[in-house]
């Protein structure tokens, strides 16, 4: 009998390795063979008009009126001007081929670096049930989750003490969860928004108690990380009778805990305007333009123990740090106990820095680092922050902390994007491991 080539199979990591540097070469050779001396004109053509495009896209955010209307009429004219020149010139199938086998070659390196490592981060350990679960259910998140999927009586019907928010009377939901632990709560939860999950995570890790995570808010970045089913909340409730536990960071601005991350600058300062719940797209391009040209808003300076930014138009400090190497790796972060934050500074004074953030991490325009501890400093005596998606303003400086292993995450055993978070891109390993099949730890396939 053959050997398998599952993907947890010894020889997968080998064999995905091996397809993709298969493919890559593919790619490189349909252009050169079809187009010969043609296909580095091809290529410089689309970098060309990734390059146009991205600057259309930053005139079209930091102007108004004509100039907007010049960058964002460049934005769609420039990938239909580079489609033309390969259909005029007749190589538009190769560079449809090249790239469809330029995706396969990533996609199975992806798969090769996959197999051989798995999902980094924390150990889950197995938990007792808990015997007094408290849970905050905000009815209207996710445009109605907490009804669509019954959470309620399903929750009830596993014991636990429920509270569902009214927003016709708002109430404080820390306070809410202090006084639930002071009556014999063993578990704390949240079915909402990520704002919600950390306002009440603060409180389970100040108490110590584990904390539970319902996937009912809209975008469940957090619950995305821990690799819950974001499709369907009511599966997250299985933690309470089969579930695991996870130690992992939690991130403060000042004395507010967040989970996810605290934004400064630009997006900050939008989700400040009185109008933008109402209108965020419209708001966003009315304010953004004077933010993007430092016409308005603060001076900012973000200082670590090893660097300093000076005047970012906007800081992101995120509790452990996301992926930016890569376009699959935008919004995800490899692990939640690294114990330390992560922090990104754009600065964009132009279109060609604008098209220069193409390059990722290596942007000039970008600015990435890891710190376990984050001041941010302006020339005002407040700063507009947004933590996990909520406005707050603060007195200034503002000091961002994290604390490793603050958290104690109660999960369902079974969830299914544990193992969904790919890998960063690595083409070295991937190339060791077509060649030698090693593993990380040094075995051999």
């Amino acid at each position: 009998m053959g050997r398998s080539l599952r993907p947890g199979s010894p020889l997968a990591p080998r064999w995905y390795a091996r397809l993709a540097l298969a493919a890559g070469a593919a790619a490189v050779l349909v252009l050169l063979l079809s187009a010969g001396l043609t296909s580095i004109a091809l290529v410089a053509v689309g970098l060309a008009g990734l390059a146009a495009t991205a600057a259309g896209a930053w005139w079209a955010l930091a102007h108004r009126a004509l100039p907007r209307a010049l960058g964002l009429a460049l934005a769609v004219a420039a990938p239909l001007v580079v489609v033309a020149l390969y259909v005029l010139s007749g190589m538009l199938w190769v560079v449809v081929a090249s790239l469809a086998l330029g995706a396969l070659a990533v996609s199975s390196g992806w798969a090769a670096l996959a197999a051989d490592t798995g999902r980094t981060g924390a150990t889950a350990r197995p938990a007792a049930a808990p015997k007094r679960p408290f849970l905050i259910m905000n009815p209207r998140s996710g445009g109605g989750k907490v009804g669509r999927f019954h959470l309620v009586e399903k929750a009830q019907a596993l014991g636990a003490d429920i509270v569902l928010l009214d927003a016709a009377h708002p109430v404080d939901v820390a306070d809410l969860a202090r006084r639930a632990a002071d009556e014999g709560a063993d578990l704390l939860g949240v079915a909402g928004g990520d704002g919600t999950q950390a306002l009440v995570a603060g409180v389970a890790a100040e108490r110590g108690l584990p904390f539970l995570v319902i996937s009912a808010g809209t975008r469940n970045h957090f619950a995305m990380d821990l690799g819950l089913d974001r499709d369907d909340p009511a599966r997250c409730l299985e933690a309470l009778t089969d579930g695991v536990e996870l130690r992992i960071d939690l991130g403060f601005v000042n004395d507010q805990p967040f989970v996810n991350n605290a934004s400064f600058g630009a997006y900050a300062a939008v989700v400040q305007h009185p109008a933008y719940r109402g209108d965020k797209a419209r708001t966003t391009l009315k304010v953004l333009p004077d933010l993007l040209t430092h016409h308005t808003g603060p001076r900012l300076t973000v200082r670590t123990q090893d660097a300093v930014i000076e005047r970012p138009q906007a800081v992101l400090v995120s509790n452990n740090p996301y992926r930016i190497g890569d376009a699959a790796g935008l919004g995800r972060r490899e692990r939640l106990d690294s114990g330390a934050l992560g922090v990104l500074g754009v600065t964009v004074d132009n279109a060609a820095q604008a098209a220069g953030m193409l390059r990722g991490r290596h942007g000039p325009g970008l600015t990435s680092l890891t710190a376990a501890e984050v001041v941010v400093d302006a020339d005002t005596p407040t700063l507009h922050v947004g933590v996990d998606g909520e406005a707050l303003t603060l007195p200034s400086p503002v000091r961002c902390r994290v604390a490793p292993g603050a958290l104690r995450v109660r999960l369902p055993r079974h969830r299914p994007g544990t193992r969904g978070g790919k890998p960063r891109m690595d083409w070295g390993r991937i190339r060791r491991l077509a060649l030698t099949g090693r593993r990380r730890h040094g075995r051999r396939s």
